[in-house]
């Protein structure tokens, strides 16, 4: 699978516009044009390790969270979407891009990320272990983000293939894409996101106000679902909801070498800050951003 990897900054997500091209238009629970695109992106050791889609030798893989997995059904039929309750979603082709709601819709989302990170790894006859062990710690990172400190909040976006009369389809043969959704706070001393500031011992993060910024991150789509639009848009739909949140600026850091996933975000508008932290050119890579 290939992978835009929009990795979390030091402090997302995640990074969207609210629609500035007069020549598309988006709502919510209607149908879309569909886009095409195919990405492959990864991310970075130098992030925190709440993020672990971080492309990392194998054998450094720390052991599973001690924390157990909940009982998942993995036979568990796609849910009727007028059974599920959430806010709002984004219908375009064959596909819905809406918040991940059940523990199977997160694994299956955990699992992508997995998959896109061995890859390439394929004749390595561990791989299916390190990626199981990889996929149990996402799963428990994406349910600790959710509720995350200091008034930030971080949706897991999925998309999942339309309903079908005929066919039934599992939740894991459902869900074909993901990414992670952020809105955060600028932290005290920071100028961009991710930047390399020694935070004061006592300090108020309140989760309001001008220094919230929306960041996307572990954007992936599965290997039998490319080049059918799924991942630009995911990103519209983050857009979206970033516009809704009241917020002005979506970030996502990018690797220099990786030209899709830069070709794709400059097609959507996105464009590189300049005045960023010189950490990024030892890192390798670019913070981008959107004005919505």
């Amino acid at each position: 699978m290939s992978t835009i990897t929009i990795h979390r900054p030091k402090l997302l997500t995640f990074s969207q516009d609210g629609f500035r091209h007069n020549h598309r238009r988006y709502k919510f629970h209607r149908s879309a044009a569909s886009w095409t695109m195919a990405m492959s992106s990864g991310s970075f050791k130098t992030r925190k390790k709440e993020e672990l889609s971080v492309q990392v030798p194998a054998l450094s893989i720390p052991q599973c969270e001690t924390q157990r997995l909940p009982d998942l059904r993995f036979d568990r039929l796609q849910i009727p979407e007028k059974e599920l309750i959430h806010e709002d979603k984004l219908e375009f082709g064959n596909f819905v891009a809406r918040e991940a709601m059940i523990d199977e819709e997160f694994w299956t989302a955990a699992w992508l990320r997995a998959e896109s990170q061995w890859e390439d790894r394929a004749n390595d006859r561990f791989v299916d272990s390190h990626k199981r062990k990889f996929a149990e710690q996402e799963f428990h990172a994406i349910k600790r983000r959710r509720t995350g400190p200091h008034g930030q909040k971080c949706r897991c976006i999925v998309t999942v293939r339309k309903e079908d009369r005929n066919i039934k389809r599992t939740v894991l043969k459902s869900v074909v894409g993901t990414l992670d959704l952020s809105i955060r706070c600028l932290m005290p001393g920071e100028t961009f996101p991710g930047e390399r500031v020694k935070v004061p011992l006592f300090c108020s993060i309140d989760g309001i106000g001008p220094n919230r910024y929306g960041y996307v991150s572990n954007l992936c789509v599965s290997k039998s679902a490319r080049r059918q639009g799924i991942a630009r848009n995911m990103l519209d739909f983050a857009i979206e909801s970033v516009k809704l949140n009241g917020v002005k600026d979506v970030y996502v850091h990018v690797h220099r070498n990786n030209r899709p996933a830069q070709d794709l975000y400059d097609k959507m508008g996105f464009e590189v800050v300049e005045m960023a932290s010189p950490q990024l050119l030892e890192e390798q890579t670019y913070l981008l951003c959107f004005k919505v």
